[in-house]
């Protein structure tokens, strides 16, 4: 059986994945049939650049996508484009919906976005109050050290009387 999936290539704590058609009974990063796109991970958004017409003609030749293949082919609306195509819509009707899915992923990439700022500047905001903090309290204990070091000489004077 012929299955799209991620071929795994790049260095370590660095992945990038070919997506490929290949036999299902190869091992993960071996021999394939085609190369139809590819998907990179690090970073956000995820970078995806993917062959529309040859992902659609393999899913049409009987492919069957993994679980993560499926979720990219999703995302970038060519599971949307297929099921619109065996349901006999027109082509104007399917690049209706299309331009409809991208504007939807587009808005969810932007509130993730969006949510992902505030969570760093959260952070950011936490860190400068831990800083300030951790200044005052030096600045607390340096003055201290200073009054009782000028305290030390006044009271050796005074014992000494």
């Amino acid at each position: 059986m012929v299955k799209l999936r991620l071929r795994r290539r790049g260095r370590k704590q660095a992945p990038i994945y070919d997506i490929v058609a290949m036999d299902s009974r190869k091992t993960r990063d071996g021999a394939f049939l085609e190369r139809i796109g590819q998907y990179n991970p690090i970073g956000f958004p995820s970078k995806i650049v993917l062959d529309h017409e040859r992902a659609l003609a393999w899913l049409k030749m009987g492919a069957q996508p993994t679980d993560m293949t499926r979720a990219i082919l999703s995302h970038e609306g060519i599971l949307l484009h297929l099921h619109l195509e065996r349901k006999g819509k027109t082509a104007a009707e399917i690049a209706d919906a299309l331009t409809k899915h991208k504007d939807t992923v587009l808005n969810r990439v932007e509130r993730i976005s969006k949510k992902r700022q505030n969570k760093l500047s959260k952070k950011k905001k936490s860190a400068i109050e831990a800083e300030k903090q951790a200044a005052a309290e030096a600045a607390a204990q340096a003055a201290a050290a200073k009054a009782a070091a000028e305290a030390a000489p006044a009271a050796e004077a005074a014992a000494a009387e």
